[in-house]
C-alpha cells in the first residue's frame, strides 16, 4: 500500500508540520511579494487530537477534489492557488489569514458542542446570531442557508461562537470585509449545493478560510468542498432518514474513529494498532467520494519508488542550495 505519512524534506525551507499537512514558507520575490506556501498533503487522518493512521490515497483525493471546486468556483471567489507540481501539493499566495473560521450550513445537523442541531436540542432558538423556528426535525433543511462563525483558535484555544455584530465590535473584521466574505460564503455554498444535487448529492454544511494578500483582496484558502471540510449525505435515502429519524447515508469516514472509541480512551491511552482492512475500507471511502463528487474516475498517481520520492522530485526546483 503506497502511503505518504509525511513529507519532510529538509531542503525545503521554513517548514511547519500540522498533523495532516506538511507546509513550507518560500521567501517573498519580485514575482510573489507576499510570498509562496507549498502546502503537502499527506495521507495521515487525525481524530482526538493525534493522528490514527495514513489512509493510502487519501491527500491525493483532498488535493484534487479542492482542485476541483477552487477551477468552479473562481468565478465567484478568488484562490489562493498558484500551481499544482504534485497531485498532493498546492503552491499558494501566502495570506493573512482572518480570524474568523466561517461556517455555512443547510440544514439543522451536527455532533459538536457548538453545532446548531446540539444547540437546538437543548432549547436554544437564537444562536450565532440566527433565530431558527420552532418544530425543526433533526437533519432537516433550514428555511436557507446561514452562516455560524466562530473565533479562529491560533493559540491552541477553543473555538467560540460568535455573532456578525460581535465580529464587528471586536474589531476581528472590518463590516466591509464582512459583507464580502458572508456573500461569497453564500454564493460558494449554493454553487456547491447546485452542483452536487446534479451527483445526487446533498451539501450539507461546509467551513471555509479566508485570508487577505499585500492588497487587501480576500481570497479563499485552505480546501473547498473536500470530504473533510464538508459534511455530504447522499441523496437517495434522506428523506427515509428525515422521515425514520435516522442518520442520512453518507460517506462514512469515522469508521476508524469509532473502531479506536471502541477500543480505549483515545484521548489518552495508546492507540492499538488498526487491521489492514479497516484502512483499506476508509481508503476506498475517500476515492468513492471523489468519483461521487467530481464525477470523474480516480486516477491514483503512482510516479516515484514511494510517494515521497515523487513528490521530493516534483519539488526540486524549489529546493534551497
Amino acid at each position: 500500500m503506497r502511503v505518504l505519512d509525511h513529507a519532510r524534506i529538509p531542503e525545503l525551507p521554513n517548514p511547519y508540520f500540522g498533523k495532516v499537512r506538511d507546509c513550507y514558507d518560500l521567501p517573498p520575490d519580485a514575482d510573489h511579494p507576499e510570498g509562496r506556501r507549498i502546502l503537502i498533503s499527506s495521507d495521515r487522518i487525525s481524530a482526538f487530537d493525534r493522528i490514527l493512521a495514513s489512509i493510502p490515497f487519501k491527500g491525493q483525493v483532498l488535493t484534487q477534489v479542492a482542485r476541483f471546486w477552487f477551477d468552479r468556483t473562481a468565478d465567484i471567489c478568488a484562490n489562493h492557488v498558484l500551481d499544482y507540481p504534485d497531485p498532493n501539493v498546492v503552491i499558494g499566495k501566502r495570506l493573512t489569514i482572518l480570524p474568523v473560521e466561517i461556517v455555512v450550513r443547510g440544514y439543522l445537523a451536527g455532533t459538536t458542542g457548538t453545532s446548531i442541531l446540539t444547540l437546538y436540542r437543548k432549547g436554544q432558538r437564537q444562536m450565532y446570531g440566527h433565530t431558527l423556528p420552532e418544530g425543526l426535525r433533526d437533519n432537516q433543511a433550514l428555511p436557507q442557508p446561514i452562516i455560524t462563525p466562530t473565533s479562529k483558535a491560533f493559540d491552541g484555544g477553543h473555538d467560540e461562537p460568535l455573532t456578525a455584530a460581535e465580529i464587528v465590535g471586536q474589531g476581528l473584521l472590518t463590516q466591509a470585509q464582512w459583507d464580502e466574505v458572508s456573500a461569497k460564503a453564500l454564493a460558494l455554498f449554493a454553487r456547491g449545493q447546485k452542483m452536487a444535487a446534479e451527483r445526487g448529492l446533498i451539501l450539507v454544511d461546509t467551513k471555509y478560510e479566508f485570508g487577505t494578500d499585500l492588497a487587501g483582496n480576500i481570497l479563499i484558502a485552505d480546501e473547498i468542498h473536500t470530504p473533510d471540510s464538508s459534511r455530504y449525505w447522499l441523496a437517495d435515502g434522506y428523506e427515509a432518514a428525515l422521515r425514520d429519524g435516522t442518520r442520512p447515508p453518507s460517506f462514512d469516514k469515522d469508521v476508524i474513529r469509532a473502531w479506536v472509541a471502541a477500543r480505549c480512551d483515545p484521548y489518552s491511552d495508546p492507540i492499538p494498532e488498526i487491521p489492514a482492512e479497516m484502512i483499506e475500507r476508509t481508503s476506498r471511502v475517500y476515492i468513492d467520494a471523489y468519483e461521487a463528487i467530481t464525477g470523474q474516475a480516480f486516477v491514483p498517481d503512482l510516479g516515484g519508488a514511494t510517494p515521497l520520492d515523487r513528490v521530493r522530485a516534483n519539488l526540486a526546483r524549489y529546493f534551497v542550495t
